[in-house]
């Protein structure tokens, strides 16, 4: 199944981001993806925290979530959007959620971040607490592929990254793709990102597809890109430094089965 990890660069007005995200998703399915991963925060990358909130939408109904199942239907793909702001049942915070479409436009999948970021190292400071209510509950759907296969994917958002009992509850439920969409910051990004994707991918012998923001942002937030695509082995096959683009790649369910037929780690568990 060829996959598309798409890097964006996302500015502060929504409608311009979906535009460009409209591009790279025909560029994906030009070239045979038949899924394709939006980064997180693809929507928008507010002038400051609080214009999440501004932008949330309702379950089921918005203009974000009408682009991406407009966009399934019209280039015929699965579509991961990324991020966007759900409604909590708290009017100050939003859920940070990652939605799936499948190509007939309907959303078969919803994640909430559950890890919610914060980092101060005296010069840059963030904290998603201050908006963003966590999630609960790991997500693991159903993608059947032209080939045949059924690809059981688990979800994850960015700063999830850090915490590998989510991936293994994803591989217990049977994950054998990990999808990571991320806008990792330039400082944590050079130091982690690639060694944190590769863990995640030998851990559990399986596909990671790791869509980033990467780039220099209209707010002045810099991130750190590498969009990648890492096999069960821990092998990074295909990336993208900075700035938009595609990174595609085709994944073999095949080699997950041998992979983990030589090295069965999954079955060994005893925690």
């Amino acid at each position: 199944m060829k996959v598309a990890a798409i890097q964006m660069v996302s500015a502060i007005a929504r409608e311009a981001n979906l535009a460009r995200a409209h591009d790279l998703l025909a560029q994906a399915a030009a070239a045979g993806a038949e899924l394709a991963v939006l980064p997180e925060y693809f929507c928008m990358m507010g002038a400051r925290d609080t214009d999440k909130l501004g932008l949330r939408e309702t379950a089921g109904a918005g203009t974000v979530q009408g682009f991406l199942a407009d966009a399934a239907r019209e280039f015929g793909l699965w579509i991961v959007g990324g991020t966007l702001p759900i409604e909590s049942n708290d009017a100050e915070h939003v859920f940070n959620s990652s939605l799936c479409y499948s190509p007939d436009g309907q959303c078969v999948a919803r994640y909430d971040k559950i890890h919610l970021f914060y980092f101060d190292n005296g010069t840059e400071r963030y904290d998603e607490r201050r908006v963003i209510a966590p999630g609960s509950t790991p997500v693991v759907f159903d993608l059947p592929s032209r080939d045949g296969h059924r690809w059981r994917v688990g979800m994850s958002v960015c700063y999830d990254l850090r915490f590998p009992e989510l991936y293994r509850a994803l591989a217990k439920q049977g994950a054998d793709l990990l999808l990571v969409p991320s806008a990792f910051t330039r400082t944590t990004g050079a130091a982690h990102w690639e060694v944190l994707l590769r863990a995640r991918a030998i851990e559990n012998l399986a596909w990671v597809v790791a869509p980033a923001q990467g780039g220099t942002h209209q707010n002045g937030r810099h991130t750190w890109g590498q969009s990648m695509v890492v096999d069960p082995w821990g092998t990074v096959v295909a990336q993208q430094a900075l700035e938009e683009g595609v990174v595609l790649f085709d994944i073999d369910a095949g080699q997950t089965g041998r992979m983990r037929a030589q090295l069965p780690v999954l079955s060994h568990c005893v925690l």
